[in-house]
């Protein structure tokens, strides 16, 4: 099932890089464990709690980046008994191949799931405006933060809108993001609306980053080069230029069960 989305809404963007001294963070919580069927999994299914979304809420939005991140999370959810809607939001993506290539990809595999996925507005020159500036900064510094902010922002007023009470994101799976920074865009997006919650597991652990890479193995993922972004593209080539390796190619990297 695929939903598309009109105009894409602006919000005034939070410029503090912590997220605010009066919200709390909602901190998942583990239930007993239950039997599953074992058709989602990697056959340790078992041995691991399942999870309460905050509040105990039965279905959530789910912004998702791409397949390799969004895998295992679509599993965990869905072991878990967790209803959820993926939400694909990501006008960071440069160039348009390669967003069509990210979306097709995570999309593939939410079908196989039978989970509903939204496609939200491709909306690069907002994000290029929203990071106006900010093109020099490193990795992981605050045009990310920047990036964070919009994506998330619209991510909760999605949420709001369409009777969500929690959401939460896939951007922390990967081991190249800081989930301090991702968590506090989270949060005070959800905070600029009542009774709405951004959940901040930490869905690298337990596994999740091991489990990562067999899901996208066997399901032959693309298996993308760069963070996504036009700067990170920009550096990604300066530095392997730098070290005598090619360019980066689009759309040709997929992973195998042999790498």
């Amino acid at each position: 099932m695929i939903f598309t989305w009109g105009p894409t809404y602006r919000i005034k963007t939070v410029r503090n890089g912590e997220a605010d001294e009066h919200t709390e963070l909602m901190l998942e919580q583990h239930r007993p464990i239950q039997s599953v069927d074992g058709e989602i999994g990697d056959g340790r299914d078992n041995h691991r709690p399942m999870l309460n979304a905050p509040g105990g809420n039965a279905e959530i939005l789910l912004h998702s980046c791409c397949a390799p991140c969004a895998g295992d999370v679509m599993n965990e959810i869905r072991r878990s008994g967790i209803t959820y809607t993926i939400l694909f939001y990501n006008p960071n993506i440069h160039p348009r191949k390669e967003y069509e290539l990210r979306k097709e990809e995570n999309k593939r595999y939410a079908d196989k799931l039978n989970a509903p996925f939204v496609d939200l507005d491709y909306d690069r020159e907002n994000w290029f405006q929203r990071t106006n500036g900010y093109e020099m900064e490193p990795e992981r510094g605050y045009r990310c933060t920047l990036c964070f902010d919009m994506r998330f922002e619209r991510t909760a007023l999605y949420a709001k809108e369409n009777g969500f009470k929690v959401f939460t994101s896939t951007l922390g799976t990967s081991r190249w993001k800081n989930m301090e920074q991702i968590n506090g865009c989270g949060v005070r997006a959800a905070a600029q609306y009542k009774n709405l919650t951004y959940w901040t597991h930490n869905w690298r652990k337990g596994g999740g980053a091991n489990r990562m890479i067999d899901i996208s193995k066997n399901e032959a993922f693309y298996q993308q080069e760069y963070c996504g972004c036009a700067f990170s593209l920009r550096d990604t080539n300066k530095h392997r230029l730098a070290t005598g390796r090619n360019p980066i190619r689009l759309g040709v990297k997929y992973y195998s069960r042999d790498t």
